[in-house]
């Protein structure tokens, strides 16, 4: 009987087969550890920011449009973080005095900016773009809550990949009409998901489900 049990050529695999097996749970543990943290995946953390901006005043009672500071969602992958211009559109002339603004006034001094804690922190290796959402009619709502109704701004949803693939499986109820794309509170006079279903067939509307839509 030979004395190999396999073929000669599986030899030239051991190197492969070591170096594997020292660097995926390498791999794993940093995965862990920086990728899958708790405020990547912790529905409810509202960390603390650098100043005390409410959503709920300037999105929810003065009614400003979620593009006017994140002006890059339309047409980017990321929703941009507002400049500190654009807080100073407002702000040089309302409230100048308040000691809640005092670090976004010494920001517009100073240059230098605001040091913003990001709460919807999707991990490195997961691919998301907004504007290819807010195109499909996929409102702000979906994913972030009522941002409008928040003093402190928090993660409403898990943002898991489970919960991305639900949506990408079943979109007809998460989607509406471009006119209502930042009108968070809205309720249509029609059911949800028929207006969804037809906003997918006008625009043809198909979201893939393969690992390389969010794995790039």
């Amino acid at each position: 009987m030979s004395a190999y049990q396999f073929p000669r050529w599986t030899s030239s695999l051991r190197p492969v087969i070591g170096f594997a097996a020292v660097i995926v749970p390498t791999y794993l543990v940093v995965l862990l550890a920086t990728g899958l943290s708790a405020e990547n995946l912790n529905v409810g953390y509202a960390p603390v920011q650098p100043i005390p901006f409410s959503h709920q005043t300037h999105a929810g009672e003065l009614g400003l449009d979620c593009r006017y500071c994140h002006n890059t969602v339309e047409d980017g992958a990321m929703a941009a973080i507002p400049q500190t211009s654009t807080c100073m559109n407002c702000h040089d002339k309302i409230r100048t005095d308040s000691p809640k603004l005092q670090p976004l006034r010494d920001a517009a001094k100073s240059g230098e900016a605001i040091a913003w804690v990001k709460v919807h922190d999707l991990p490195e290796f997961a691919y998301f773009n907004h504007s290819a959402h807010l195109s499909a009619g996929v409102s702000c709502v979906e994913c972030h809550g009522r941002i409008d109704q928040m003093e402190v701004v928090r993660q409403d949803k898990p943002l898991s990949m489970g919960w991305c693939i639900d949506c990408h499986r079943d979109p007809a109820p998460h989607i509406r009409p471009q006119e209502h794309i930042t009108d968070l509170g809205w309720e249509p006079t029609e059911d949800r998901r028929s207006i969804g279903e037809q906003l997918m067939k006008d625009n043809h509307i198909d979201p893939r489900t393969d690992c390389s839509t969010c794995h790039r």
